[in-house]
């Protein structure tokens, strides 16, 4: 069985409870069961980190994709209204 790729995602915010916020945003939508990647989510301090596996580099890089997507649109929420 080959190894699996990993990628950790370490993002900032202004103050942890934003961190959470997002964290709390992003999680709920769990990975496609097809792409066989899975994400973990943890806030230390104010800063979000998001770590994925994926056994092929195709889905690791559809789901850093959306996720960066999806993180966009939170963050520009945020910024918005507080």
């Amino acid at each position: 069985m080959a190894e699996k790729l990993k990628l950790d995602l370490s993002i900032p915010f202004t103050d942890k409870e934003k961190a959470e916020i997002a964290m709390n945003s992003l999680k709920v939508d769990p990975e496609p069961r097809r792409t066989k990647v899975t994400k973990t989510f943890k806030v230390q301090e104010n800063i979000l980190v998001v770590s994925f596996e994926a056994p092929e580099t195709k889905d690791m890089r559809v789901a850093a994709n959306s996720f960066l997507d999806h993180l966009t649109l939170v963050m520009r929420t945020i910024d918005m209204f507080g």
